[in-house]
């Protein structure tokens, strides 16, 4: 009885403490291809980098955040509705 309950808990442990690593990414890797970073048009969870209002990339919390921010090919931002290329007040 002991040891399932030490294997079950040890268990838990792991899921934990893998959910909370991964919910840790840090800022995104710069892109290999050239880029340009494009505000207003993330969905929640998808930004690449920090923000004033979030610490990481993957934690904005409400979609097409003002200065939420995404890496995207050079040139196209402005072709995406409602997208800038410096971040909206």
């Amino acid at each position: 009885m002991i040891n399932t309950r030490t294997l079950i808990g040890s268990a838990l442990a792991a899921a934990t403490s893998l959910a909370a690593t991964a919910a840790y990414s840090g800022p995104a890797a710069q892109p290999s291809f050239a880029f340009e970073k494009c505000y207003g048009v993330v969905k929640a969870g998808q930004n690449d980098c920090q923000t004033a209002t979030h610490s990481c990339a993957g934690t904005s919390t409400a979609d097409n955040q003002p200065d939420s921010w995404l890496y995207v090919p050079a040139g196209s931002c402005a072709k995406i509705a409602g997208g800038s290329d410096k971040p909206k007040a």
